[in-house]
């Protein structure tokens, strides 16, 4: 289930400053102990409730569903259609005339980057989770997942901007302090009418690529309501990383009940309107809008070639993850050149890149 809304005096503690001379004071110690504490209470709620479902899920596939870019040539083998091509022996291949990929011994030891998108939209929510508190709980729950098997997990955290880096590291600790790091941010202030509207996901993305070196894994987390300009840098990122763009949704942003005269505010920019909700006419352009929008966004991101996994506020985070194996799976078989494979409805999981 998706993570708790943190408590304003959970907020407060958080931004308790240490005291001089890089030693915190007794009260200020207590206060950072007390938000770690709630980070730590959320972490062993998910491993209770979610982990333990998942328990087994992984350990007969973990080498195929998370790859690591190993540096030990194990094999060579004939290429096969769906092959990655940056794998070809150009040596092999133009000696005897038939190409050949490279097949390497897997590490289980992986970077695990998060890329979060925690402007103003993603705190929006009409039922009992916002889709901020999807993301805290999934980030949680994969930072967790992975680490167990001895990887690295970071995260580079924008809201109107890049505002936050965790660097990679492995253990439990290293989630704990990513967790306690995501409940303690304030909600962003929205940007004036007239200014820039939307998140800056370009910018984001430029900033990732400049900070992982390494081959990583990557999840983009974001409701993708953002200016226009990412499609062209998060392609980049698919050419050097394993990338999967987990998309944040609320049941509200595609069709909207009759209520009658409500204020609605743009979360990104603070532009308000009253809208009259009881017109048909109204709620049928409203869902057309969001069907433009929701086509614009497969488009954009079949221009980027990445894989997308919707999470709704609504759903069970066991579905979700576990739909995020299918999709590992599916790719992992088309990589070794198992031809296509059935997949869930396109609503849940989606591939964009060619099958």
């Amino acid at each position: 289930m998706p993570a708790p809304k943190p408590s304003s005096e959970a907020r407060r503690r958080a931004d308790a400053r240490p005291a001089a001379h890089g030693k915190a004071a007794p009260f200020e110690a207590s206060q950072t102990h007390a938000a770690l504490g709630e980070a730590d209470r959320l972490l062993r709620r998910l491993e209770w409730t979610v982990l333990r479902r998942l328990d087994g899920l992984l350990e007969g596939d973990y080498r195929t569903l998370f790859r690591g870019q190993g540096l030990d040539l194990a094999d060579l083998r004939e290429y096969q259609f769906h092959d990655d091509v940056r794998y070809i022996d150009w040596n092999v291949t133009a000696r005897i005339q038939v190409p050949h990929v490279r097949e390497f011994q897997q590490d289980r030891d992986i970077n695990v980057w998060f890329l979060l998108d925690l402007s103003g939209s993603v705190h929006f929510g009409a039922g009992e989770f916002s889709k901020r508190d999807l993301l805290i709980a999934f980030v949680a729950l994969m930072a967790r997942l992975l680490t167990r098997h001895g990887n690295r997990v970071g995260a580079i955290v924008c809201g109107q901007a890049v505002d936050t880096v965790i660097p990679a590291r492995g253990g439990r600790a290293q989630v704990l302090q990513l967790v306690h790091r995501l409940l303690a941010r304030a909600v962003p202030a929205a940007v004036s009418a007239g200014g820039p509207g939307g998140t800056d996901l370009a910018q984001l993305f430029h900033r990732a690529g400049h900070l992982m070196r390494r081959r990583s894994l990557v999840f983009v987390v974001s409701d993708f309501i953002a200016a226009p300009g990412w499609t062209e840098p998060l392609g980049r990122l698919v050419q050097r990383h394993e990338v999967l763009a987990v998309r944040l949704t609320d049941p509200l942003e595609a069709a909207l009940p009759d209520l009658g005269l409500v204020m609605f505010e743009d979360a990104e920019t603070g532009e308000q309107q009253l809208v009259d909700t009881h017109d048909a006419a109204f709620r049928r352009r409203f869902e057309q809008a969001a069907r433009d929008r929701e086509a614009r966004l497969r488009l954009a991101f079949g221009d980027a070639g990445v894989d997308v996994l919707e999470l709704a506020t609504d759903e069970d985070l066991v579905a979700a993850v576990r739909r995020f194996v299918e999709l590992r799976r599916l790719r992992s078989r088309l990589a070794a050149g198992g031809g296509a494979v059935s997949a869930r409805p396109a609503a849940a999981l989606t591939s964009t890149t060619p099958l």
